[in-house]
């Protein structure tokens, strides 16, 4: 099918249909930055990523901490950290932050002509090191150490064109197998590996045989359980930007991607709100998935610095003017929860029924706080 930047046509018809929505009626927003936080980015030095690092721990407690949600609680941040990159210095410096109550880890991977058997190796290895010496990551009602994923330069289930990134077909079938609840990877585009599925929550099942299982899937419906044997995919928006226009003339592509060039700003909310991204049947809980890579310095510069504040700033100004107007800010794992919660048979009224009272531990500081008082037993 014949494609733009990414895009097939029948894409880009759905973008153009999109509208801003009306905020003058009740709307509850669900906010997540879901961070390919890669402190080893272009190769620096030990030094160079330990201090990438340490800034995040340093800084962001101080922002963060300047503003709240609709009940009380501060920006989250949910750090989905390469494998391949393991650097137990630097998980102690961001569980030590997520412990706190300012985010989660996640898992991020880039590989590259991989195998099934290798990748689970990787993954679970990696999963176990964020959970038993970190402290991060929970388990499910089985026992099962649980994690959300984001996959390295978006070649989700060996999607990308060329067949470089990935290499595995049956990707879905080990994320599921090795305890993944929700990938966050879409989209992509202007990338190649951009899925027909758009603004969507959605599952999709594995065909082993065939890459991109997830191009499309079965949405996610309030009071309808999903299918077996499916991954949930919680996709971030995409939309056309009518304020910047390539050549003065064509939109470009709003892709949620949050850099130095391209900070948060409520006209940006305004598309984000456009995109629609909610559960079949539940429209007014709208889901929020920006991504950015966060390390990196010009985006922590603008991540960290006033460009944010101004964006929390512009939030608290809608929530004041607009009665009908709540937003919350989540982690990639409490956006799963909201889901899932919306899918029951008694949905609940308000995301607050489900998320932790603000002030609480989050759930891997708890877990953290078991692992440590279960150690000091031992001891």
């Amino acid at each position: 099918m014949f494609t733009i930047r990414g895009l097939s046509c029948s894409a880009l018809a759905r973008l153009a249909a999109n509208r801003p929505p009306s905020l003058d009626r009740p709307l509850c927003v669900l906010l997540c930055i879901a961070d390919h936080f890669e402190p080893r980015r272009e190769n620096p030095s030990p030094s160079v990523a330990r201090e990438r690092v340490a800034r995040w721990v340093n800084e962001y407690p101080r922002l963060a901490g300047q503003f709240a949600d609709c009940r009380g609680r501060p920006p989250q941040h949910t750090f989905f950290y390469p494998a391949e990159e393991y650097e137990p210095e630097h998980l102690d410096r961001l569980a030590e932050l997520c412990h706190a109550g300012w985010g989660e880890v996640e898992v991020h991977l880039h590989h590259d002509r991989d195998t099934a058997d290798g990748l689970r190796e990787q993954l679970t290895r990696f999963t176990a090191a964020l959970h038993d010496r970190h402290g991060l990551l929970q388990r499910d009602p089985s026992g099962r150490i649980t994690y959300g994923f984001i996959h390295g330069n978006w070649a989700l289930d060996n999607s990308r064109p060329d067949g470089r990134w990935c290499g595995v077909n049956d990707e879905i079938t080990v994320l599921l197998e090795t305890g993944c609840y929700a990938d966050f990877t879409m989209p992509s585009a202007p990338a190649g590996c951009q899925t027909t599925t758009i603004n969507s929550i959605y599952y999709a099942i594995d065909d082993p045989a065939r890459p991109k299982s997830h191009d499309t899937g079965t949405p996610a419906r309030a009071k309808s359980p999903p299918p077996d044997d499916s991954l949930l995919l919680i996709q971030g928006p995409l939309a056309l930007d009518w304020r910047a226009r390539k050549w003065g003339l064509l939109p470009k592509i709003e892709n949620g991607d949050l850099t130095g060039l391209r900070p948060p700003t409520i006209d940006r909310l305004h598309d984000w709100l456009g995109a629609r991204v909610h559960v079949r049947g539940h429209a007014n809980w709208r889901f929020v998935k920006l991504h950015t890579h966060g390390a990196w310095e010009p985006n922590t510069q603008m991540l960290l610095g006033e460009p944010m504040q101004a964006f929390h700033r512009g939030l608290q100004r809608l929530a004041a003017e607009q009665d009908g107007f709540r937003y919350y800010y989540v982690t990639a794992r409490e956006m799963a929860q909201l889901v899932h919660a919306l899918e029951s048979a008694a949905p609940p009224a308000s995301p607050e029924a489900v998320l932790s009272p603000a002030g609480t531990s989050p759930p891997a500081a708890q877990a953290s706080q078991s692992s440590k008082m279960r150690s000091t037993a031992e001891a």
